[in-house]
């Protein structure tokens, strides 16, 4: 399954020249002034995955293929954006055809660099892009409850139900309370789906902050601010050390991180809290034409996991021979595993798991 995520925020926040680094590229326009971005800028990132790299070296394959992202970097929103002030309506257009938002939030200080509402406040950002997204899903909600209505006249039961809910919604709406967070049963959700809701999308929160201070980040600090309680959607990055990390080799590149205190680069975080977020998994395939990751949902059955690869495989979809990606390292390849009992033959039923070597068996 193809990912893109897109990247949002208040114009002069770094939205820009942190999408440049991570998609190692210089396609997006970064400068001093709101809607520099205008149609947005798409960038393809593979997904590092250490794991794939023994696999193909195992196989000896002649291709490897990682999983990949797509970024968008998507023009700057202003407060009055779902009315289409600035680029507003080029703005949500975009941001319905992603399936994730981070949203990049300045946090640093810079006499040079203009913030489109003058003070640096985190939470401030948060709310006026939040509010907006509301404000554009509210519009869209009324039209659909104003057709819906007339609709359930009819008398027809499910089209009650439908209208009951998207009032629901609307409520919630109001009271500022996002769609993703509103309690609905997946039922409800699949419901919904058709409305394309901005606020439904799970979002990240990238914290732009100074490469002086992004090995000593508060996360408790931004928690509060910016009223999440899951630390993995906070993601503190520097675009200026992304940037730098760009021109590095892998050894410079560990060194200069040990150096500033940081674990990993800023992309590999953003990339573990986006298929953390999403759900996501990955499982392989490997031999010697290619060894190459597959992203999939968590929970997946595997027909699901062998329609990732082509839409047959899933239609005829017979039986999988899974090895765990340890043991098929350990084991110095698929063979070896075999005959030590490691492989194992799942059928229609069984759920992949992350990691899981498959071979898929098809009419």
């Amino acid at each position: 399954m193809s990912l893109k995520i897109g990247i949002v925020g208040l114009p002069n926040v770094g939205k820009s020249t942190l999408f440049n680094a991570l998609t190692r590229t210089a396609s997006a326009e970064a400068q001093n002034y709101p809607f520099c971005t205008i149609d947005p800028n798409i960038g393809i990132v593979q997904v590092p995955d250490h794991r794939l790299h023994k696999l193909s070296g195992i196989s000896n394959s002649v291709n490897t293929i990682p999983a990949a992202i797509e970024f968008v970097d998507i023009a700057g929103l202003v407060e009055g954006a779902s009315k289409g002030e600035g680029l507003g309506n080029k703005f949500l257009a975009n941001i319905r055809e992603v399936d994730a938002i981070a949203h990049v939030i300045r946090d640093f200080k810079d006499g040079n660099i203009t913030h489109v509402h003058g003070d640096i406040n985190p939470q401030f950002d948060k709310e006026i892009i939040e509010s907006e997204l509301i404000l554009a899903d509210l519009q869209t909600v009324e039209k659909r409850l104003e057709r819906g209505e007339k609709e359930a006249k009819s008398g027809d039961k499910e089209k009650k139900i439908y209208v009951d809910l998207v009032r629901r919604v609307r409520e919630a709406l109001q009271s500022g309370i996002l769609a993703i967070d509103i309690d609905l049963s997946p039922e409800e959700r699949l419901m919904l789906k058709d409305l394309h809701l901005l606020t439904m999308k799970p979002s990240l929160y990238v914290i732009n902050t100074h490469e002086n201070e992004i090995g000593n980040i508060d996360l408790n600090r931004y928690l509060e601010a910016l009223k999440t309680g899951d630390p993995n959607k906070i993601i503190p990055i520097s675009a200026k050390i992304e940037e730098d990390l760009a021109s590095f080799d892998e050894e410079e590149a560990k060194n200069y991180l040990k150096e500033l205190g940081i674990e990993d680069t800023g992309l590999n975080t953003l990339i573990r809290s986006a298929y953390d977020t999403l759900g996501l998994l990955t499982y392989f395939t490997s031999g010697e034409k290619e060894s190459r990751a597959w992203t999939v949902k968590k929970g997946s059955l595997a027909p699901q996991a062998a329609g990732a690869i082509h839409t047959d495989f899933e239609k005829g979809f017979i039986k999988a021979e899974v090895i765990p990606w340890e043991s098929f390292v350990e084991s110095g390849g698929e063979h070896k595993a075999k005959e030590k009992g490691l492989m194992r033959i799942e059928g229609k039923d069984y759920e992949v798991k992350d990691g899981d070597v498959m071979h898929f068996r098809f009419s």
